[in-house]
């Protein structure tokens, strides 16, 4: 199959591609963005459009889903973005973070805010969990957003094409931990991105997010629910499940994403690639390296909302 093909196209309505020439809100040219909306929209009908082999649609994801993204980013946690000087503006790069709130929204913040702030509007490939392309429906809309399963083969493919790769070591065990173990950071695995790294000789890039634990304080684990669900936990929060959809608005906490100094790979030899103990040593280092950036940036913002 080759590396691009155009699918049978879906309609998509009230959005605008960037590549329009669409001005922004409140700066006029509506003429503009309504011209640019039915082009849109006609080119989806037509199938005027390309996906990667992975069903990455870059155009669709600018338009419809970063927008959604945005909102949150920019009016709802308030993110700062820094050290994004320290991702590459072409060459390839593994982002590793660390994962929290109950909800993986912090991959998506980390997303949008790489595409809106990278002087190249960099797009991150997130790597993500089985369970996600196994929902009906979700699977596809993540493969749409840039999404690619958590498969060393995967990461090692996207690297070696020059993307910007993310990764979040912790895994569930990060993303539904109890608010009491808030900002403790747990297993990284077994390395595994460590490895991958060292095989591309891609830079680690350790990311450092703050403000995430707060947006759904998980007080509790319905375990028997989550079993008979299939999940790896459900959680329950001082909203959730108690006030319905309501209870699932995250709160409004004051987020603070930072990039640290790349940590270089491309001088180990072939061997140390597949040593155990290089691999290990290499993904502590990641692994301290965001623990006292969190503690850093905790120190700095202060309360969490306000």
């Amino acid at each position: 199959m080759s590396d691009r093909e155009r699918p049978k196209a879906r309609g998509v309505r009230g959005v605008v591609p960037p590549q329009a020439g669409v001005q922004a809100p409140g700066s006029g040219g509506w003429i503009e963005r309504l011209a640019g909306v039915a082009d849109f929209v006609r080119r989806r009908f037509e199938g005027d459009y390309e996906v990667d082999s992975e069903g990455f649609d870059p155009e669709f994801n600018r338009a419809v889903f970063m927008p959604i993204a945005r909102a949150l980013y920019q009016g709802w946690f308030r993110v700062q973005l820094r050290g994004v000087e320290n991702v590459p503006s072409s060459s390839a790069a593994l982002v590793v973070a660390n994962h929290s709130g109950v909800l993986p929204l912090d991959a998506i913040m980390l997303q949008v805010g790489l595409l809106d702030e990278h002087p190249s509007a960099r797009n991150l490939r997130l790597l993500g969990a089985d369970l996600v392309y196994a929902l009906p429906g979700l699977g596809r809309l993540a493969r749409m957003s840039g999404h690619v399963p958590s498969h060393p083969a995967e990461a090692e493919r996207l690297l070696n094409a020059g993307e910007v790769v993310g990764v979040f070591p912790e895994g569930f065990k990060g993303i539904g931990k109890p608010f009491s173990d808030r900002y403790r950071l747990q297993r990284f695995g077994r390395g595994g991105f460590a490895r991958t790294a060292l095989r591309t000789g891609a830079p680690i890039i350790p990311c450092a997010i703050v403000g995430a634990e707060e947006i759904y304080p998980m007080v509790a684990d319905w375990t028997e629910l989550a079993a008979r669900l299939k999940l790896p936990y459900f959680p329950i929060t001082p909203l959730f499940p108690w006030f319905g959809p309501i209870g699932a608005i995250p709160l409004p906490s004051k987020w603070i994403i930072e990039f640290c100094d790349p940590v270089a790979t491309d001088e180990f030899t072939p061997d140390q690639c597949e040593d155990e103990d290089v691999i290990m040593e290499l993904a502590d280092k990641v692994k301290y390296t965001i623990a006292a950036k969190i503690d850093e940036l905790l120190a700095e913002r202060g309360p969490a909302f306000g």
